[in-house]
C-alpha cells in the first residue's frame, strides 16, 4: 500500500468513526458495538485491505495515550480513599482470573501447556473501563461503582501484561515462583519510580510554558515520556503512565493557566474519541484474518464453540468468586475494611461488569504461534469473548436500576457547588479588601465587590439561585448576540486586524460556553429548559 493510499484509508476510517458514532448516539445504540459490526461488514468487502491489529502499535502507541487521558480525569482523592478496594480488583482479581482461566484452558484446549494457558488467562483478565463508560454512559452509574471500575480499568492492564510477560517467558524457559515474583516486583517498582520522576519533570517544564499551544503539545508527549523509560528498564510502562496522569491531572491548577487547561481537555477528548472508537472499528476489520488463523488449528466448529463458552464461563465465574470473597472480607474482616465495605447489590454490579476491550484483542497476538499450536484459535476465542462481553455490558445500566443502587443526585451536586462557590467568593472578597489601594478606581472596586457578593449570595441562597440564573443567562446571552454582531460588522468594514477580531470572538465563545454549561447544570435533562433560552436556541 502506498503512502497516499494509507492516508486515504486513514481519512476514510476517521470519517466512518465520526459518522457511525454520531448516528449511534442519535438513535440510542451502543457506539462500540455498532463500530465492531461495521468493521466486520467492511472486512468482507473485496476492495477493503486486510487489517491486522499489530500488538506493538496498540500497546505502545495507542494504549498509553488512552490511559493517560483517563488518568487526567481520575480524582486522586477518591482513588486514595478507595485504594485498597481498587488494588483488590486491579491486582488480586487479575492474577486470580489469569490462573483460573489458565487452568481451564490448559485442561480443555488441545496441546496447550499450563504456562500458555496462564498467558491466555492474563490476556482475558483485564477489564476495559473505556468500554464500560462508552456503553453505560456518564452519570448512569453510582459514583462508588464508577470509581471502582475506573480505577480497576486504569491499573489492571499493568498487572495483566506483567503476568502475561512472565507466562510467555515460562513457555520457553521455565522459571520458579520466586523469579516470577521478582519480575513482578521489578515491574511495579520501576513503573512507580519512573512515573513519579516523569510527572515531576513535566511539572517543572510545563510551569515555564505560558503558551497553551506549547503546554498542550508537551501534554500530548507526556504519556510516552513516562511509558518508554519505564519499559526500557523492564518496569511497567502502563503503571508509569497511570501514575503520571493522575499526578499531573490533580496538580494542573498549580502549574497550568486556565487557557492551557481548557486546551488540554479539548485536545485529549478529541484524541481519546478517535483512538477509542477507531480501535473498535479495527477489531471488526481484523475478523477475517482471525478466522483464517483459527481454521489452521483444526479445531472443529462445534468443539470451538463449546471451548469458547467454557473459557467465557470460567472468566465470569472467576470474577464473581473473587468479588464476593472480597465482599465477605470487607463486611466481616478487620475494622479498617468494614468501614469501607460495600453491600451485596454493589458486589453483584461489580461482578457483572466484566467488559473486555482493546488490551485483550492486542495482547492475544503476542502469543507465539511457533510455541502454541492453538494460537489462532485463541485469537478467535479472544475476539468472541470481547464481543460477548460488550453485549453483556449493555445490561449494566438496566441492572443498576433493577438493583436500585443510588445514582448521582444532581440536586446534591448543585447544593455542593453553591456552597463551594460561596466559600470561594468569601475568600475572594477578603483578598480584595487586603489588596486594594488608594490608586484603584473606586468604581472598579465596587463592581468587583458587587460581583463577588452576588455570586456568594446565589451560591448559598437556594431561593435566589432558583430564580436568578434564568434571567441572568437570558439577558447575558442576548447581550452577547449584540456584541458579536457589532464585532462582525467591524470585520466586514475592515476597521480592525483579524487577530484582534478572532481574539474578541474567542472570548465571547468562552463566556457563552460557560453560561450554557451553567444552564445545563441547573436545569437537568429531566426538566424542560427555561422558555427564554429555548427561544434563543430556535432563532
Amino acid at each position: 500500500m502506498t503512502f497516499t493510499a494509507g492516508i486515504a484509508w486513514t481519512l476514510a476510517a476517521v470519517l466512518l468513526v465520526v459518522g457511525v458514532t454520531g448516528l449511534a448516539r442519535r438513535v440510542g445504540w451502543s457506539a462500540p458495538l455498532v463500530l465492531v459490526a461495521v468493521g466486520v461488514g467492511a472486512a468482507f468487502l473485496p476492495w477493503v485491505p486486510e487489517v491486522r491489529l499489530e500488538p506493538e502499535v496498540v500497546l505502545t502507541g495507542v494504549l498509553p495515550a488512552l490511559l493517560f487521558a483517563a488518568a487526567l480525569q481520575t480524582p486522586f482523592t477518591e482513588v486514595r480513599s478507595r485504594g485498597d478496594s481498587i488494588l483488590t480488583l486491579s491486582v488480586g482479581l487479575v492474577v486470580f482470573s489469569a490462573f483460573a482461566v489458565g487452568v481451564v484452558a490448559w485442561a480443555l484446549v488441545p496441546g496447550l501447556s499450563l504456562a500458555a494457558g496462564v498467558a491466555f488467562g492474563a490476556i482475558l483478565a483485564p477489564t476495559d473501563a473505556v468500554s464500560v463508560n462508552a456503553i453505560a454512559g456518564s452519570g448512569r452509574l453510582p459514583r462508588r461503582l464508577a470509581t471502582l471500575l475506573e480505577g480497576e480499568g486504569l491499573l489492571n492492564d499493568a498487572t495483566a501484561l506483567v503476568t502475561l510477560n512472565s507466562a510467555l517467558v515460562a513457555i520457553t524457559d521455565p522459571i520458579g515462583p520466586l523469579q516470577v515474583l521478582a519480575n513482578f516486583a521489578l515491574a511495579v517498582a520501576g513503573g512507580l519510580v519512573i512515573g513519579a520522576v516523569a510527572a515531576a519533570l513535566l511539572v517543572r517544564l510545563r510551569r515555564r510554558l505560558k503558551a497553551p499551544v506549547l503546554d498542550t503539545s508537551l501534554s500530548l508527549a507526556a504519556p510516552y515520556v513516562a511509558y518508554l523509560p519505564a519499559s526500557a528498564i523492564h518496569g511497567s510502562g502502563f503503571l508509569a503512565v497511570a501514575l503520571a496522569g493522575i499526578w499531573l491531572g490533580n496538580r494542573a491548577p498549580s502549574f497550568q493557566s486556565a487557557e492551557s487547561r481548557i486546551a488540554e481537555r479539548i485536545n485529549w477528548r478529541t484524541v481519546s474519541f478517535l483512538l477509542e472508537n477507531g480501535v473498535f472499528l479495527l477489531i471488526g476489520l481484523q475478523l477475517p484474518a482471525i478466522v483464517r488463523a483459527a481454521a489452521r488449528t483444526r479445531i472443529g466448529l462445534l468443539q470451538g464453540a463449546l471451548l469458547i463458552a467454557a473459557l467465557y464461563l470460567a472468566m465470569v465465574l472467576a470474577r464473581y468468586l473473587w468479588v464476593y470473597g472480597a465482599t465477605l472480607l470487607y463486611r466481616f474482616g478487620p475494622e479498617r475494611f468494614r468501614e469501607r465495605r460495600w453491600d451485596w447489590r454493589t458486589a453483584f454490579a461489580i461482578s457483572f461488569t466484566g467488559v473486555r476491550g482493546v488490551v485483550t484483542l492486542a495482547a492475544v497476538f503476542l502469543l507465539p504461534a511457533d510455541e502454541i499450536p492453538a494460537a489462532g484459535f485463541l485469537q478467535l476465542a479472544a475476539f468472541c469473548i470481547v464481543v460477548v462481553s460488550l453485549l453483556q455490558g449493555l445490561g449494566l445500566a438496566p441492572l443498576v436500576r433493577r438493583l436500585r443502587l443510588p445514582l448521582p443526585n444532581p440536586e446534591q451536586d448543585r447544593v455542593q457547588i453553591r456552597t463551594l462557590v460561596a466559600e470561594a467568593q468569601s475568600a475572594a472578597i477578603e483578598r480584595l479588601e487586603t489588596e486594594i489601594t488608594e490608586d484603584d478606581p473606586q468604581e472598579l472596586v465596587a463592581s468587583l465587590r458587587q460581583t463577588a457578593e452576588y455570586r456568594r449570595v446565589i451560591g448559598s441562597d437556594e431561593a435566589a439561585m432558583s430564580a436568578q440564573p434564568d434571567a441572568y443567562a437570558r439577558l447575558r446571552l442576548l447581550m452577547l448576540q449584540s456584541e458579536r454582531s457589532a464585532v462582525l460588522d467591524a470585520r466586514r468594514e475592515g476597521r480592525y486586524e483579524e487577530s484582534v477580531i478572532e481574539a474578541v470572538l474567542g472570548d465571547f465563545d468562552s463566556i457563552e460556553s460557560a453560561l450554557k454549561r451553567s444552564v445545563r447544570r441547573d436545569f437537568p435533562k429531566a426538566t424542560a429548559p427555561p422558555l427564554q433560552l429555548t427561544r434563543l436556541r430556535r432563532r
